[in-house]
């Protein structure tokens, strides 16, 4: 005689079936989501599962959440103590737990702002992971997510790369939320938009889009989503993946998107049309597009007088020819042109040059380099000791290959000059770009003298002309030429007239108001 099977376990086996039809969503059976949780991420020593009773619904609950990530006093105080209270009047009327539990923790129980619900298994162990909690509930094939994220940041402080003698002493940080806030607090209105993704596809993190709804370009704006959606790479750790991985020429040594740490230039460049890039977990965001003036100007261009801020803005032109130009030209006019140069000149640079066993091109590259590997020496030790290690180690080398004759006293100040001069530049990567096409020019001058130099420009110019950052040209205003924008390329006119905003940027409201 077949024995009749009971009710338990016609429920246990309709639970079977449904997690073999739907491996990836809750059950409602306590005990079996639970199991599924352990096995998937429960292993970690740092993962707290704590089981309790819901005291008004009378019903067995789990909590998950992470040590460390998730701040146990909120836990505590606003979820614990909240859902393992007992009240009789709440017993008689959630005796039906189905239909009731939902609605009563949404409502009237869980004493936090942000409480999301999922069906699914792999997003509510990716939020817990992120550092929120999670709630499970017996009898509810749903889980909680409980905005419990403890943000371990450090304060805002001034940024270290683009320091300014005036303005904002704030820079952005790792937490992206502070950054989207800081954003926010510089322009309190409606039409700023922020727009976040996940990107990464192992490690899923937020990026945020910021950008002006009544100033942006429309076409701009779907570049920029279309580019950022084609990212397919597992994990994101720095905005420095997000600007290689959209750029438009990955082979160009120079910059197409400018990084900064600064949001009063984000804003700026926003204000313009253009449009911001935020990545959690770092200080630094990114503006597009961005032609090659912007990478010589600075914020501080803007807050001091129009007068003083041009000056200096041709001074950092004319620093930057020479970060690139002057070991190069030196070379030419020492080697092959020596009748271009004046008679005294030219007597006291064979005087100085006396003795020295190797050629120009030798005695630049000796320097150049060494001066490079004080500056990443300096780069990577600690702050005191790096400036002192830049400062006597050049002064100690130049010397001492001096006394050893083996460069000549003028290559040290061409390159002294020539290193100082880098040093002016507001855009660390444009840095970069100058000192490794120094050393290309140094080549050519070096094999074809005045005429590589020139060889080399008419190569440098056919490149920049070529080269588009969001097809935004690189070389605009000055190609294409563009009149009205001059007004902030090589000079930066008084504010009074700058009241159109760039013509390159295709802004739906091209005045300023």
């Amino acid at each position: 005689m077949k024995r009749r099977k009971s009710k338990t376990e016609d429920q246990q086996q309709a639970i079977e079936k449904e997690v073999q039809s739907n491996p990836l969503n809750f059950t409602g059976n306590l005990s079996i989501d639970l199991d599924r949780i352990r096995s998937e991420i429960g292993q970690n020593g740092d993962v707290h599962i704590r089981e309790f009773k819901i005291g008004s619904l009378n019903a067995r609950a789990a909590l998950i959440f992470i040590d460390g990530l998730a701040d146990t006093e909120i836990i505590n105080n606003n979820i614990l103590r909240s859902l393992m209270s007992v009240d009789d009047q709440d017993c008689e009327k959630n005796r039906n737990i189905e239909t009731s539990t939902r609605e009563r923790l949404s409502t009237h129980m869980l004493l936090i702002g942000k409480v999301n619900e999922t069906s699914n298994i792999q997003s509510f162990d990716t939020a817990i992971l992120a550092g929120s909690a999670g709630l499970l509930v017996e009898g509810t094939a749903i889980g909680f997510v409980l905005d419990v994220a403890k943000a371990k940041t450090r304060n805002i402080e001034e940024p270290l790369s683009e320091s300014l003698v005036r303005g904002p002493r704030v820079g952005f940080v790792e937490q992206l939320s502070d950054n989207t806030a800081l954003l926010r607090n510089l322009s309190k209105t409606q039409d700023l938009a922020i727009n976040t993704f996940k990107v990464g596809t192992k490690i899923k993190k937020d990026l945020a889009i910021v950008y002006m709804r009544d100033i942006v370009d429309p076409q701009l704006l779907e570049e920029v989503i279309q580019r950022i959606q084609t990212i397919n790479i597992d994990n994101l750790p720095e905005s420095g993946y997000v600007e290689q991985l959209i750029e438009d020429n990955q082979f160009s040594p120079f910059p197409q998107i400018q990084n900064t740490e600064r949001p009063d230039r984000v804003m700026g460049a926003i204000l313009e049309g253009r449009v911001g890039i935020l990545l959690d977990g770092t200080p630094f965001a990114l503006i597009l597009p961005v032609t090659f003036n912007m990478l010589l100007q600075s914020p501080e261009d803007y807050y001091e007088r129009w007068i003083s801020g041009t000056l200096i803005r041709m001074l950092r032109y004319l620093a930057a020819f020479i970060a690139l130009f002057g070991p190069s030209l030196y070379i030419a006019f020492s080697s092959f042109h020596q009748g271009l140069i004046p008679t005294k000149l030219a007597i006291s640079i064979a005087a100085s040059r006396e003795g020295v066993p190797f050629p120009p091109l030798i005695e630049a590259l000796i320097m150049e380099i060494s001066i490079e590997i004080l500056r990443e020496a300096g780069l990577r030790l600690p702050k005191p000791v790096g400036q002192s290690l830049g400062i006597v180690g050049g002064l100690i080398v130049g010397e001492a290959a001096v006394q050893a004759g083996i460069v000549s006293p003028i290559m040290v100040i061409v390159v002294a000059v020539t290193a100082i001069s880098s040093f002016t530049l507001p855009h660390y990567s444009i840095g970069i770009t100058i000192r490794f096409l120094r050393f290309v020019v140094m080549l050519f001058s070096a094999v074809y003298g005045l005429y590589g130099v020139v060889l080399f420009v008419l190569l440098l110019c056919t490149h920049l002309v070529k080269l588009k950052s969001f097809n935004v040209p690189y070389l605009s205003p000055a190609v294409p030429y563009q009149l009205s924008d001059l007004k902030d390329f090589l000079i930066r006119a008084p504010l009074s007239m700058m009241k159109r905003r760039p013509k390159l940027m295709h802004t739906q409201e091209s005045k300023r108001k």
